[in-house]
């Protein structure tokens, strides 16, 4: 392997990990704070980039905006889903038995796939990068790297960024850690509890939606792409610790590399690396790598 094609590598694991994380942080949020097990969160991903596919000509008819006016919408879109998500089913999960959740939330599985079914068929989908964005950028005498993919890598710095400062140094991230250590206590101090779980259900969702439509251009709209990214979700939940946000963005990086290099190196066995770094991890540390927070 020439410098070019590890670096190419490198970025590569870095941009796959940075979009897990992205993903995996909504479940995190929900999961780890809220304790519902949420099986339908794969599917918000899904929604997020068939929204990128649906919404792209509609707003560049209805407003003559590009991407960047698809994801703003979409993001509203998605929290006002969330939260009315929240209140209509996962309100009433919360003091509710795990088995009971994880029929509830495998339902929703059902009724999004059959409402994706229906609303836009079963056909494979692209959708468009910007123009100014899809560009590459030259690596070496004969390699290139999509700007996308860079693209794509800010976001979720960004992204991770805003989320460590509001959850460190925000009051609303200090009712929302303390809201999940102890309910009952935060509702007696006279914080809403309920509105409080809504808003963060919300924005779990809207980061996943979001995740899915940054992520159209490079992955395409397929069916059944929620169920996959799921699984590797929920590694990167268990590895880094239930609740913890810096160690969903460690798990995912190290996840990127694994997966990433695995398929280079070990073609064949690329697929149980992952499986076997989590198996490693939690020998080590029963609990994940971190703590909630």
């Amino acid at each position: 392997m020439d410098l070019a094609t590890f670096l190419i590598q490198c970025l590569n694991a870095l941009q796959y990990g940075l979009l897990l994380f992205l993903v995996a942080s909504g479940l995190t949020l929900i999961f780890g704070i809220m304790g519902v097990i949420n099986l339908a969160h794969g599917s918000f991903y899904m929604i997020g980039a068939y929204m990128a596919y649906a919404l792209a000509p509609v707003v560049e008819r209805t407003f003559g905006g590009g991407f960047f006016a698809v994801l703003a919408i979409g993001l509203v879109l998605a929290v006002i889903f969330g939260y009315v998500l929240e209140w209509a089913f996962f309100s009433f999960l919360y003091d509710r038995e795990h088995l009971q959740q994880v029929l509830m939330t495998y339902g929703l599985i059902l009724v999004f796939e059959e409402l994706r079914s229906l609303l836009v068929g079963d056909d494979v989908h692209g959708v468009q990068p910007p123009a100014f964005l899809s560009g590459t950028l030259p690596l070496g005498d004969m390699m290139t790297y999509p700007v996308y993919r860079l693209f794509i890598s800010a976001v979720c710095l960004v992204l991770a960024l805003g989320m460590y400062f509001v959850f460190t140094r925000t009051r609303l991230g200090m009712m929302i850690r303390a809201g999940s250590t102890n309910r009952e206590m935060v509702q007696s101090l006279g914080i809403d509890i309920k509105f409080l779980y809504r808003v963060v259900f919300a924005a779990g969702v809207a980061i996943a939606v979001l995740a899915g439509m940054v992520a159209a251009p490079v992955s395409s709209v397929y069916p059944g792409m929620g169920s996959t990214v799921l699984i590797i979700c929920f590694v990167v939940v268990v590895i880094g610790g239930i609740g913890s946000i810096r160690g969903a963005l460690l798990a995912a990086l190290l996840i990127g590399v694994v997966d990433t290099f695995g398929k280079v190196i070990f073609p064949q066995a690329a697929g149980v690396l992952v499986y076997v770094l989590m198996a490693l991890i939690l020998l080590w540390k029963p609990d994940g790598l971190f703590k909630a927070g």
